[in-house]
Formats: structure tokens, sequence, C-alpha cells
């Protein structure tokens, strides 16, 4: 099973310079001091059109919080549509309620509105108290992945929740691990937690 290695760049040149380094795909955000807000127009469009590697594309309006007002969900379905025209094979998007659940009703619509891209969804993941139970909502809302550090600050302190959630999902979603994920600590993650989808800031 190929390893895949997901780099998280906010913009073009990260992109290019991740690629060469042997990312197999990117995840393009703006503002990571704020883990990540929705990257440019022109940002999508390049890293689309130049790239050799698929590029997953942060769907947020803004840092903070995952609850997000009727105004921010109507940004972000014109986030998604501008992104389903230029022909961006995945978004990356987290909603919560006020009692830090899975925002269940518009998570789906996102989902649903996102089609035919797939759907990976963010480390808000990491604020719920259940996370075996949030996947499983997810799992039924259509979501492909979810980028998870199992709730913990780094991959490693996260790795038996990792694999709990990746044993549970078995297959039915892709767990891709996150937090402090490294190009020197990658070998040995990848023999701990039984997932060959990885992502970090400095994976390559």
């Amino acid at each position: 099973m190929i390893m895949i290695k997901e780099a998280c760049i906010e913009n073009f040149a990260e992109a290019l310079a991740a690629q060469q380094a042997g990312a197999n795909r990117v995840e393009l955000c703006e503002n990571l001091q704020v883990g990540g807000t929705t990257p440019s127009y022109g940002t999508i469009k390049t890293c689309v059109q130049k790239l050799a590697v698929p590029s997953f594309i942060m769907i947020r309006p803004r840092g903070g919080n995952f609850v997000y007002s009727t105004e921010e969900l109507e940004i972000m379905k014109t986030d998604i549509d501008i992104c389903k025209q230029l022909g961006v094979p995945a978004v990356v998007f987290g909603l919560l309620t006020p009692t830090g659940e899975i925002d269940v009703k518009n998570t789906r619509e996102l989902i649903e509105h996102a089609r035919p891209m797939q759907v990976t969804f963010h480390k808000a993941f990491d604020e719920l108290t259940d996370p075996l139970a949030g996947m499983e909502i997810l799992i039924r809302i259509g979501a492909d992945r979810i980028l998870t550090s199992g709730t913990k600050a780094t991959a490693e302190e996260g790795m038996d929740m990792l694999n709990q959630l990746i044993e549970k999902a078995s297959g039915r979603t892709i767990i891709v691990a996150a937090g402090k994920v490294t190009r020197e600590n990658l070998p040995e993650l990848s023999k701990l937690i039984r997932t060959n989808e990885f992502h970090g800031k400095k994976i390559v």
C-alpha cells in the first residue's frame, strides 16, 4: 500500500517545493497561524493547474471556533462551488455545534453540496468528547476522510485512539494521521499507526 504524504502548505511556492520534496498531495490553506483558512481563487487555480499532485482545499471562512453562522455557511458553499468549477478533487472542512458535537445537519448539507468532490473532515474532530461515535456519524453522512491526531496534541500521543479509529472504520472512511508528523518521525510513526495517509507541515 502506497504511503500518502499530505503536506500542509500556505501558498503555491510552498506547494511546488513540497511536491518536489516528495509530497503525494497538498492541503492548501492560508493563515496557518490560526489553523488555516480558505486560500484565494488565484492560488487554488494555480495549484490545480500547475501541480502534478492533488490539491485538497481548506474551506474555512475564519480562524477561531468551528461554529458557523448562516452567512458563513453561505460563504463556505460559494467557496466549495469555486473549487468544483476549478476541478479540485477534494475540500476540507469541519463544523461543530456550540456544545462541541458534530454539526450533523450543516456538515451533511456541505458534503452533499461538495459532490462529486471528496470531503475531509478536519481537526475540529479532535475537539469531540467521543471520537468513535463522531466517526460513525461522519461515515453515515459521507465524509471520505477524517484528519485527526487522535484527540491529542500529536499523532504519537494520540496513537492508541488513532489505531482504534482506523480499526473501527474498517475501510469505510480513511483516517489521516496528523499532529507534528515530520519527515524525521514519519518512518517510525508509519510502523506504529495503521494508516497509509499522513499529514503535516514538515512531512517532506
